[in-house]
């Protein structure tokens, strides 16, 4: 009887789900508004304006497309006994838990990225291609995909085994060693992920002397902020869209500027955006986010381990006791609603600290200038100016460009 319960409620989220995020990126998408905002109109004419438009509904009919055969299949998956099924197969085809467990996330792992292969290849080759933005050859998605299943099951594969072996270890209150474990890694990952996991897909140039690199030094050495790993990204082979990211903490914090920002922005309006990013080291943003994502962590694991003390929970996907895989799969169903409202104040304080950011970079640089580079951006990659609030309070990371560009304004 209980697990009937656990089923009913598993399968129940799985709609939720689907339907809330369907429902949000509906309003969203149609809340385009027919005029242009006065203070971009130096920007968009008419006719880019409503590519901007075609472009943000044919992503989100994809989008939708995709999402629905995901649901369909794995409601059926649920009424039909699939994991358990699947648990059946791996079971018999090893009598190692290490075995089966790892046998039976790469069947899911390649099955799911099976179905979406084609609306990955239609979305880069047809979408992206038809609005100018792709660059990405043939052999570079096919070797992106052969790099990401490597990746997957190397990194992925040791990530379940130590995952397995603490749960295998401790009968009782593995949550806490797994917790210290998983956020070492994660430590780790962030510290290194420009030396290590970048150059398996891209190329990171350090960035030459030049007024543009002395430019970014001098403001460095004005705000006090130490920063000698800057890199250029070759993006421009996959995307023509332009994009920055930080990484590392204390001597390993690295920049890594797009080629195609370089390309597209002025010295002073790379300087701004890298103002905005030292923003948030100086409001301790980045410890800070770093912290509370660990606390989430720690609760996360221990959810996990409540999951798989319940019998009834394995039972629900189709198996006569607790199964280590099936209790996973059915734990990332039932977090989702916790993993929405802890994503939800971890949003509000995101888009509190880009503006704690922007109006530090408007007081060490010129707002001029970040402005600027702001509206390109969203212009280039044609971005949706009018997002809908609610889709913005549930989703959005970063304010919206034009509350941005209110609160940035000189006067």
């Amino acid at each position: 009887m209980a697990s009937n319960t656990w089923f009913v409620i598993i399968f129940t989220l799985v709609i939720f789900n689907y339907l809330f995020s369907t429902v949000l990126n509906f309003i969203n998408a149609r809340n385009w508004k027919s005029d242009i905002p006065s203070n971009m109109k130096d920007f968009y004419d008419e006719k880019k304006y409503q590519k901007a438009r075609d472009y943000g509904k044919e992503k989100e009919r994809m989008s939708f497309i995709g999402s629905t055969i995901s649901l369909v299949l794995m409601l059926l998956m649920l009424s039909y006994n699939g994991f358990g099924i699947l648990n059946d197969f791996v079971t018999s085809y090893s009598e190692s838990i290490y075995v089966q467990t790892g046998l039976f996330f790469l069947v899911l792992f390649l099955a799911s990225d099976l179905i979406s292969l084609p609306f990955s290849w239609y979305n880069t080759f047809i979408i992206e291609e038809k609005y100018g933005f792709n660059k990405t050859t043939y052999k570079t998605f096919i070797f992106d995909k052969i790099k990401g299943y490597l990746l997957t099951i190397i990194v992925g594969g040791g990530i379940l085994f130590g995952i397995m072996y603490i749960v295998a270890s401790l009968a009782h209150g593995f949550w806490f060693w797994l917790w210290l474990a998983l956020a070492t890694l994660m430590i780790l990952i962030n510290m290194f992920y420009a030396d290590i996991i970048v150059p398996i897909f891209n190329k990171l140039t350090p960035l030459e002397n030049g007024d543009l690199r002395t430019k970014i030094e001098e403001y460095s050495k004005k705000v006090g902020y130490e920063l000698k790993n800057i890199f250029i990204i070759d993006g421009s082979k996959r995307s023509t869209k332009a994009n920055a990211f930080f990484s590392g903490l204390g001597p390993r914090k690295t920049i890594a500027l797009y080629d195609t920002l370089v390309e597209k922005h002025t010295d002073e309006e790379l300087v701004a955006v890298l103002a905005h990013e030292v923003g948030h080291f100086k409001k301790k943003h980045v410890i800070t986010s770093l912290i509370l994502t660990i606390l989430q962590l720690g609760l996360m694991t221990w959810l996990i381990e409540l999951c798989l003390k319940q019998n009834e929970i394995s039972q629900a996907l189709g198996a006569d006791e607790m199964v280590f895989h099936l209790g996973i799969v059915a734990f990332g169903v039932l977090y989702s609603p916790i993993g929405t409202v802890l994503s939800l104040f971890m949003n509000i304080l995101s888009r509190k600290n880009e503006f704690e950011a922007d109006a530090y970079a408007k007081g060490t640089a010129n707002p001029e200038d970040l402005i600027l580079a702001l509206k390109k951006l969203s212009v280039d990659s044609l971005s949706n100016l009018y997002p809908h609030p609610l889709y913005v309070f549930f989703h959005y990371s970063h304010p919206p460009l034009l509350k941005r560009l209110d609160r940035l304004n000189p006067s």
